[in-house]
């Protein structure tokens, strides 16, 4: 289908995610383009997404993204945006921590615009930023990249989520998750806690509870003892312990 239109298609060897976003923008920077529009393979644009993200990509803005729906419940976002502290940073010590819908995240940014973005689900990204901070980190494999780029993204510019460009998803909350995704999840997060973010002890901690917690929804209580004194110790604090090292790479 896409030959016949005909669109450009890059094949390579399965390296991770990481990986397919690193060839994506080294393809784009190598013709000349003024910006990449990054998606994963699950997703999908409303038609007018591209075009309202066009409009805010200037000036300082480095990076305009979508917000990513449920496909079947357009006000309620598959990943919950993060409310930020005075520093910029996801907040911890509070009650109210996540934004759930569209029409929560309009009231708080009554502009249409919020600073912080998912990356990578429908991002539109400018080759000049990118030129000025380099490419994704592809040693992060699995998880965290696009966190590291988002942050990486901010110091030069503004990154922001514009409300009605809206980028449709499936409900990904009760996927099972692998030991692999398990583990880069714990590593990566840690690395990126003490590379960039505050109270960085505090969010390893909360990083490994939220881990386990999501194994215990997704794959059952049993699967998530088994992190903690079971079968899985191992994986579990290997991750830590690497992360804390700032071990970066395919490791599992």
């Amino acid at each position: 289908m896409l030959a016949s239109r005909p669109v450009s298609v890059i094949s390579q060897p399965n390296v991770g995610s990481a990986g397919g976003w690193h060839r994506a923008i080294a393809y784009a920077l190598e013709r000349g383009f003024d910006a990449v529009w990054l998606m994963d393979d699950d997703g999908y644009p409303d038609c007018a997404a591209l075009g309202q993200l066009e409009e805010v990509l200037t000036g300082d803005v480095v990076c305009a993204s979508s917000v990513v729906v449920h496909e079947d419940d357009p006000d309620r976002f598959v990943f919950p945006f993060s409310l930020l502290n005075a520093g910029g940073n996801p907040v911890l010590l509070a009650r109210r921590r996540k934004v759930r819908t569209v029409t929560e995240l309009k009231t708080i940014s009554p502009e249409g615009r919020y600073p912080f973005a998912h990356l990578f689900n429908g991002a539109l990204i400018s080759t000049r930023a990118i030129r000025d901070i380099g490419n994704v980190e592809r040693r992060y494999f699995m998880f965290g990249d696009e966190v590291d780029y988002l942050l990486r993204l901010s110091r030069i510019g503004k990154v922001l989520s514009i409300t009605d460009a809206i980028h449709r998803h499936p409900d990904v909350s009760r996927r099972a998750l692998t030991s692999m995704k398990f583990y880069y999840y714990i590593k990566n997060t840690i690395i990126i806690n003490h590379r960039y973010l505050d109270l960085a002890l505090l969010r390893d901690a909360l990083t490994v509870g939220v881990a386990l917690w999501r194994v215990a929804r997704r794959n059952g209580v049993t699967s998530a003892l088994a992190y903690v004194a079971g079968s899985d110790t191992a994986c579990l604090y290997r991750a830590i312990i690497r992360g804390a090292r700032g071990q970066l790479g395919k490791d599992f």
